[in-house]
């Protein structure tokens, strides 16, 4: 019974794009770090995830969301600005940095309401 509750293709997702979240604010993290460095290429999540992700959503299948891996790869569409071949953009990163945390607080919001109407209906009461 109460794995149903857990096994929706909305849970599911929404997990899975808090792992997204979370790896893409490690590939935030590094790229800012590495934003002298020369030679560095600029990381972020792949972009095959989000259409992948989409369409596993779209079938409705939980074992496909849940077996899809999000990864880090060098992203192909950012250039270097310099002559030093970086193509970390400081102010690119801290806007990424400011949608991926939103989205990560409305992620989280999915999941803690999934939970509040469990306990609702475990205890009769919400909080």
């Amino acid at each position: 019974m109460i794995n149903a509750l857990f096994n929706q293709p909305n849970y599911v997702a929404s997990k899975k794009l808090l792992d997204v979240s979370a790896l893409r604010s490690e590939a935030i993290a590094a790229n800012i770090a590495n934003a002298e460095k020369p030679g560095y290429k600029r990381i972020d999540v792949t972009s095959s995830f989000k259409d992948e992700l989409q369409k596993a959503i779209g079938n409705k299948s939980v074992d496909q969301i849940s077996h899809l891996r999000p990864q880090l790869a060098v992203d192909s569409t950012a250039v270097a600005q310099a002559k030093d071949g970086n193509t970390v953009q400081l102010e690119h990163e801290l806007l990424q940095n400011t949608k991926n945390y939103t989205a990560y607080c409305v992620e989280t919001q999915m999941v803690s309401a999934s939970l509040q109407r469990l306990r609702l209906a475990i205890t009769g009461r919400s909080a």
